[in-house]
This record gives structure tokens, sequence and C-alpha cells, in this order.
């Protein structure tokens, strides 16, 4: 695969369709309202957008339950809509990447239905069904992600179903021959309508261990306060036959031009997996929970993304927050960060070797918001509560105002999720055009990755530099770039002989250039290398 390909060292930026923007007033975005937005979009200067899901859906998982895989909700439109939408971003140039979630369907999804019928339909196989145990327990002792056991009872087949997430998404069974060509045959459903590429949600979870063995137990010093993370997860994913899959939908992608697949790969050894996975001949790159797990925004942290990928054949893909994590400003940068570490962070992301994803509202900079109980809708927020907002709080309405009501982003006085207050304070509309913004900062690492060949494809080698100092030289020919962040809370001066020579361009107020490069506490520079 050449650098040319348009997704090797792209910047894409997610788009979480119930949240951009609301076009008919009901509270809830939707396909017509992201389209009137793409221009902002593409100001931005990013290659392409990532969707999450807007197919049918009775939303158990707001849309990751899908329930009909070649249609959209009509929460969020029409397949009109949605075609207008993929004109209007390509005649933008930017690249749209869709939400497949292969993994699991809805409950409410025609082939369970009939699979749930009875033990001889032709879908009683499409499914994982096992018989319960002689004193009736579950087949096994696998746990769901979502807390508990991962079986569900049906009184009608008399048998367990297989969900690793809510009880209303069953696993299909992909060691089905029928159930591959099916799912294969939706994805040349959407690259026919044109689609760029594929996010493929929870892509290690296809297949399970058909022997249904046990899975160990964690090697944990305490309890973990998740009951998912008391097994080492050997058995339920992550199992070989999946890149085998992924091989044949790699294959059917590339009879498509310039299309991709991005996978996401949760595993016990995230990094291992996402190297694994995106391999040659399978995922054309793969996205790990490695920064998203994190909690600290070290410069070890980001270290530790390089450098496994340093002699890698593969591609990587990282992003500092998504619609499932909390925002990184408050994960990473702790309950009150400052403006100038919340833009540390950031550019330590495009110091990065790969394709990087920005989530709506990471260029603003926006902290995790906070959602009254009773205004949550996320089960899982729901059942997990202990005071904070889980995966709502990052999911809120995008501001794009300070003053219109609801933060601009719907007429109705009930959006879905309501608007955090520090959210509208730092509104679109409040920050474009101000040169020390968040949002400019954003726009401008945005323009020095695709302006160097360093920053977009080069070589990332680690250098020697102070605690708290993440110093990288980005090389690609002759273009060099060295990449220098502190995240740190006290100034540090980084000595080495690539300063010699080297001119900025970009950095903030808090770097100087002499002899060598004295960065404030959160400082950054991005300086050329003779």
């Amino acid at each position: 695969m050449t650098d040319e390909a348009w997704w090797r060292g792209a910047v894409i930026y997610q788009i979480y369709p119930r949240s951009f923007m609301d076009s008919n007033g009901d509270g809830v975005g939707d396909l017509p309202g992201i389209t009137s937005k793409l221009d902002y979009v593409a100001s931005l200067g990013v290659d392409g957008i990532w969707l999450s899901p807007f197919f049918t859906s009775p939303m158990a998982d707001y849309g990751y339950d899908v329930a009909d895989y070649r249609d959209v909700d009509p929460l969020f439109g029409t397949l009109a809509d949605f075609d207008a939408l993929l004109a209007k971003a390509h005649g933008l140039g930017l690249k749209v990447i869709i939400d497949q979630v292969y993994s699991h369907t809805s409950e409410k999804h025609a082939w369970f239905r009939e699979s749930a019928a009875s033990r001889t339909n032709p879908k009683a196989d499409w499914y994982v069904w096992a018989d319960p145990k002689p004193d009736g327990t579950a087949p096994n002792n696998w746990l769901g992600v979502f807390g508990g056991s991962a079986w569900a009872w049906s009184p009608r087949r008399r048998q367990y179903y297989l969900h690793n997430f809510l009880v209303e998404q069953p696993d299909l069974n992909f060691h089905s021959a029928e159930v591959q060509q099916a799912i294969l045959d939706v994805a040349r459903f959407w690259l026919d309508r044109g689609v760029d590429g594929f996010r493929l949600d929870v892509a290690n979870y296809y297949f399970h261990d058909a022997a249904l063995t046990d899975n160990p137990p964690a090697d944990y010093s305490k309890p973990p306060g998740w009951t998912y993370l008391y097994q080492r997860h050997l058995h339920d994913k992550s199992q070989p036959q999946t890149l085998d899959f992924l091989k044949r939908l790699r294959a059917v992608t590339d009879e498509y031009s310039d299309r991709m697949m991005l996978g996401e790969i949760g595993d016990d050894d995230p990094l291992a997996r996402q190297l694994e996975y995106a391999a040659p001949g399978l995922l054309h790159t793969a996205y790990s929970f490695h920064l998203l797990d994190g909690r600290k925004g070290s410069a070890d942290l980001f270290k530790e993304a390089i450098e496994p990928w340093r002699a890698a054949e593969g591609w990587p893909s990282w992003s500092l927050g998504n619609h499932d994590f909390v925002r990184f400003p408050t994960r990473l940068g702790g309950s009150s960060p400052s403006a100038e570490q919340v833009d540390a962070l950031m550019a330590a992301l495009f110091c990065l070797r790969g394709t990087l994803f920005l989530y709506e509202g990471d260029e603003l900079g926006l902290p995790q918001a906070h959602v009254p109980f009773e205004k949550l809708r996320d089960p899982y927020a729901i059942a997990a509560y202990t005071g904070d907002s889980g995966r709502d709080g990052t999911r809120t309405p995008f501001p794009w105002s300070a003053t219109a009501p609801e933060a601009g982003f719907t007429t109705s006085n009930d959006p879905w999720l309501p608007i955090d207050p520090r959210h509208a304070a730092a509104a679109l509309d409040t920050q474009d055009g101000k040169p020390d913004s968040h949002l400019a900062v954003t726009r401008e690492l945005v323009a020095l990755r695709k302006a160097h060949p360093a920053l977009k494809w080069g070589s990332a080698e680690i250098l020697d530099a102070p605690e708290g100092v993440l110093a990288v030289l980005r090389v690609q020919g002759e273009d060099q770039v060295l990449c220098a962040v502190n995240l740190g809370a006290t100034p540090a001066t980084f000595e080495h002989r690539a300063l010699k020579g080297a001119t900025l361009l970009e950095a903030s107020h808090l770097a100087a250039l002499a002899n060598d490069l004295t960065l404030g506490a959160y400082g950054r520079a991005f300086l050329a290398v003779d």
C-alpha cells in the first residue's frame, strides 16, 4: 500500500448523528442536519468523516443494535438523505466512512426473529445458541461487556443465546458460512452506494470458541470494579478464524477503488492485538483502546503508543476520544485542565505516526458534560451510575452557538440530551476566528500535518527528553520534523543535535528556540530540521 492512499496519515472527524445537528426540530440530530454542517467540517482541513450508526434500530444501544443493515432509521432520515450527504461530502473533498456493526444485531432484526422461532428454521444457526447445563444454568462462564452473564435464556427455543453486549444485542454466529456471506453482501451494498470505507465495530468479536470453553480468571491484586475484567477473554473473542474472515472482507473492499477498513480492537493486550489485526492483507488500519483507556495525559502514554509500531508493517490509527469514552480534557487532564494542557494533549496526538481521528467537539476542547440522572439515556450509564454521566457525558449535542437556544443544535426546547452550560460557553461561535482558541490550534495542527510528509507518513523516533516531555523525530525522505510537547506542569529545556539550524513551524507562546528549546508548562513546538 503506497503512502498516497487517502487514509494513510489522514485526519478523520467522527460524527455522532444524534448529537451533531437537528434539522427538523425533534431534538435529535439527523442526516440532513449533518449535511448542512459539512462546510464547517471541511473548514477544519480534515480528510473525511466517520459516521456512527444511522441504520434502522430500536435504539436499545443507540444505533449499535441494528435491525436493518440496509436502511436508514426514520429518526435520522432516509436513504435519499444519506445519498445527499455523501454527494455533498464528496463535493467538498471529504471521504465518508460508516460504522458497520457485524458482531451482533438487534433482537428486532428479522434474522434473529426467524432464528429464535425454532431450532429447525433456515436461520436456526445464524446466532450463537447453546443448551443449558444440566442444572439449567448458562452454558459457560462468559461475561458480557456491560456486566453479568453473556448468555440470555430464550423460552421459545429453550436454549441460551450469546450476547457479548446488551441482552438486546444477540451475537451472530460467524461459524455459519451463510452468515459470513450475508455480511459480505451488506458490505457490498454500501460500497456500491459509494462509501469510502468502514469503521468495523468490535472487529475482534466476530468469532467465538465453538467448544464454548470457559474463560480463565484474570490475574488481579484486588477485585476489579467492572465484572468483565474478572476474566482473561481467551475464548469469547479474538479467535484465529476472525482473521480469515477479515481477509475475505478485505478482498471485497479491495474490489473497489480506494476504499478502506478501520477496525476497533479491544483486548487484554490492546497494542499487540492492534498490531495483529492491522497486518498486511487484513484491516487497512486499526485502533486500540490504549489512548482511550488512558487516565493521565503523560508523555509515557504517547511513547507507549509509538514504540510497538516503529518497525511494524501495518498502519495504526489513534484517537483521544469517541462516543464511548469520557472526553479527553477531563479523562487525561483532570477535573480542571488549563487551556494550555488541553492544547498540549491535542498536539501530542499529532506527533503520532498513523491515521488520526477527532471526535466531534474535541476541536473545541470540550470537557465531559454533566447529565443529571433523570436525563440519562444510555442504559449502561443508568445501570452503572455512581454520580457521573457515563457515556452520555460524551454524547451531548454539539454547541454551535453560545447565545442561541439549546446552543443552536435544535429548535426544540427538549433535546435528547441536555446542553452542559460549560459547552455552550465554549461554543463554536465563541472560538471561530480567535487565534488562541482550541479550534485555531486544531486547525493549525491539521494544516501542519497536511503540509509535511514527515508528519503524515514518516517514521517516528522517540528522542531522549526531560521528564514529562514527548519528543519525536518524524522523517519522510528529506522532510524532517521534530515534535516536542511538554505534558508536564513545570518548564523543561530540551537539547538535541537536531535543534541546530531548526526553524519553528508551529508553537505555543510557551516555547522559545535558541541553542536549545525551552518549553513552558504544557508548551509545544514543531520544528523543521535541516
